[in-house]
């Protein structure tokens, strides 16, 4: 055996010392078991931190996606004006766009940072395409395993545009394909500057596509009808106050929501409830119909308007640093209050943090939707570092992390956004939309980007394209997500067939389809982490 392969069996053991380090120096004295927990440790509180986010990122979305724009049409023969309002966002382009994109942007960000880091190597890291691909699979089939479960008993919940559906679908497939095709067919184990952009430019044409089959465009379009959907991307929430005053009080800006609807993403943590009991921060002239409509002076909503936002974002800061909720002090298990706690305590700097993000409804909520987006980013880079101390430290490879730990915990905010839709939409549209469309996201811009960037840098200083690494492990993980999806997709199909819905049903046949969705992400996920490996 030569020192060469000695040396190369002892790192890939771990036994060889990792003299990187993530704050401090120091961090190389200690053990390697005792770092590696330490770092895992790390990621995982940065996986609670995206949780956080996510409940500030979705509501703004929700507020950018409910804005509305005035129309006024005049009738030619009476000349009476007709004032409507319509939504400024399409049904089907906010989901692809707002929703995929924006859930996705963990992933995204992610192989973004990673794409910088390698600039100059002639070689792809490959920490964003793993974590992308199995990104996919775990959107694919725990987040369908949740959200078949999630609808009431015997409730059922369908996908009523099935045309918009199967478009996305056949470019959720096409990508994983075309990624397929430009890996192993077309140019084998390298990536061009053409390859690179046209899978950025397919996203353009998941768009058009989409967007033609919902305005059911001839000869671009799918000829099938569509069922009721809801007006809103997410239905209007119901409030209870006793006096309508009260949204005027400063004391009384913060609205509790309906204890039966899940509003606070990070209460979904929490072991002392299973409902949202979590703070949300509403104002009273959210929309420019509720500004024209009201019959209060003008002067009035002017000063009111303004110390609503400072009083708002104030309380954001308090409702951070607020470790014991209301509805918990009413639990008389006193453990279980303890353990609330103590939950709260871990949450408390991520909140105090993200308090930083405006009020969602400043400026529609874009303000706070880019603000996390940004923290979102933030986040994604410490978590390169970790993983690349994980993967030093430990000797697995990086691969097996991305398709593991990174993929489940950067695909949260996609769990979240799906869990939330199937709950308060009464169709499965935006839940099943947005594991498709994020799947198509993930390749088209979360790889397409940061190949884009590498491969342009690559052909201006060396004339050279960007090779992968370990590229036939990353083709094999493509089949064996292809073949698994087939299965998932067809058992959608029968559901639809026979049940009537994707989602909900009987108790018994829902937790069926739930396992098997489970079986098969596991299956995905040991065979191409022994493939990438080396064992199989």
């Amino acid at each position: 055996m030569t020192v060469e392969s000695i040396l190369l069996v002892s790192n890939s053991l771990g036994l060889e010392r990792c003299e990187s380090y993530l704050l401090f120096s120091v961090e190389t004295s200690l053990g390697e078991g005792f770092r590696a927990f330490l770092y895992f440790l790390g990621l995982a509180y940065c996986f609670i931190g995206l949780s956080a986010i996510t409940a500030r990122f979705f509501r703004s979305m929700e507020n950018v996606v409910k804005h509305s724009r005035k129309v006024v049409e005049i009738d030619p023969c009476t000349k009476v004006e007709t004032v409507r309002y319509e939504k400024v966002w399409n049904y089907t382009i906010a989901d692809i766009t707002l929703l995929a994109f924006g859930t996705s942007f963990p992933q995204i960000s992610l192989a973004t940072i990673d794409a910088i880091r390698n600039i100059g190597n002639l070689y792809a890291g490959g920490l964003g395409p793993g974590t992308l691909v199995g990104s996919a699979a775990f959107d694919l089939f725990p987040i369908h395993a949740v959200c078949v479960v999630v609808p009431k008993a015997g409730e059922l919940k369908k996908i009523s545009d099935i045309g918009v559906w199967l478009v996305e679908l056949f470019w959720s497939f096409w990508a994983y394909v075309w990624l397929y095709i430009i890996l192993q067919v077309w140019t084998p184990n390298v990536i061009t500057v053409w390859e690179a952009l046209l899978t950025v430019l397919q996203y353009g044409l998941l768009l058009t596509h989409a967007y033609a089959q919902d305005k059911r465009w001839p000869y671009l379009s799918v000829p099938l009808a569509r069922t009721e959907r809801p007006e809103d991307w997410v239905p209007e929430e119901t409030t209870s106050c006793a006096d309508e005053n009260n949204f005027y009080d400063e004391r009384s800006e913060i609205l509790q929501v309906d204890e039966d609807e899940n509003r606070n993403v990070v209460d979904i943590f929490s072991i002392h409830s299973v409902k949202g009991t979590g703070p949300v921060y509403q104002i009273v002239l959210e929309s420019e119909e509720v500004a024209e409509s009201s019959n209060k002076p003008f002067h009035e909503k002017k000063i009111l308007e303004s110390p609503s936002v400072l009083a708002l974002w104030k309380q954001q800061f308090v409702d951070a640093l607020m470790l014991e909720r209301p509805e918990s002090r009413k639990l008389n298990n006193f453990y279980v209050r303890l353990a609330s706690i103590f939950w709260q305590s871990l949450l408390a700097p991520w909140r105090l943090l993200f308090a930083f993000v405006p009020p969602y409804h400043i400026a529609h909520g874009w303000i706070a939707f880019i603000c996390s987006l940004l923290f979102i980013s933030g986040i994604a880079y410490i978590v390169t570092k970790l993983t690349d101390l994980i993967s030093c430290v430990t000797g697995i490879n990086a691969y097996v992390i991305a398709f593991t730990a990174l993929a489940s915990g950067t695909s949260w905010p996609d769990l979240v956004a799906s869990k939330i839709a199937s709950e308060r939409q009464i169709t499965a549209d935006s839940a099943i939309a947005n594991i498709t469309c994020s799947n198509s996201v993930n390749i088209y811009v979360g790889i397409g980007i940061p190949w884009l960037i590498d491969t342009v840098y690559n052909f201006i200083a060396y004339r050279e394209p960007l090779r992968i690494q370990n590229a036939q492990g990353l083709s094999f993980s493509l089949i064996v997500f292809f073949c698994t999806s087939v299965g998932c997709i067809a058992v959608l199909v029968f559901r639809r067939l026979t049940l009537g819905a994707e989602l909900g049903g009987p108790r018994l046949w829902a937790w069926v389809t739930s396992v098997y969705f489970m079986l098969l992400w596991i299956i995905f996920v040991v065979l191409s982490s022994l493939r990438v490996s080396g064992i199989i």
